[in-house]
């Protein structure tokens, strides 16, 4: 068996939002919002805007009502605030916005995060779905955790997932 993703028949650059969610970054310390850009790059693909936001769930929910109106975004990644702490609301604020859910995405996710971080996988609230015809995931914050989803589950797929949309 093989986890080599099927190969699509076209190449496809996306164009991406990236958002941070959190109540102290700021640009110049946002190395989870900085290495998804670069990471979207890497692979040939566009970030359209970014923003960090404060973890509050009204202004994350605004954040992705204004985006999706975008029609120059294919997709919208957002980092931070998908744990359990009283101000993690991340995962509140979106998944009640979304129109499909990619349950898979989450339960992936925190599998791979499993095998690196062991049982505190379980405190991951990260999430994937559509809305607005825009492919939306929500990540934790950390720099480890940004890059597993990205290298494993984000990038190998966001073509295919976009191109479905279209």
């Amino acid at each position: 068996m093989t986890n080599i993703p099927h190969s699509d028949s076209q190449i496809m650059t996306v164009t991406c939002a990236v958002v941070t969610v959190s109540d102290t970054r700021s640009e110049s310390t946002d190395k989870s919002g900085q290495l998804i850009q670069q990471l979207l790059r890497d692979a040939h693909h566009k970030v359209g805007a970014y923003t960090i936001i404060k973890d509050e769930p009204a202004q994350i929910q605004t954040e992705l009502e204004q985006l999706g109106k975008n029609s120059d975004l294919d997709a919208v990644i957002f980092n931070g605030g998908t744990g359990i702490a009283p101000r993690d609301t991340t995962y509140d604020a979106i998944e009640k916005l979304l129109e499909k859910t990619l349950p898979g995405f989450g339960e992936l996710f925190r599998f791979l995060s499993y095998q690196e971080i062991g049982s505190r996988a379980i405190a991951s609230r990260a999430v994937a779905g559509v809305y607005q015809s825009k492919l939306i995931f929500s990540v934790p914050g950390s720099s480890n955790a940004v890059r597993l989803a990205m290298e494993k589950l984000i990038l190998p797929e966001l073509s295919h997932l976009v191109s479905l949309l279209r």
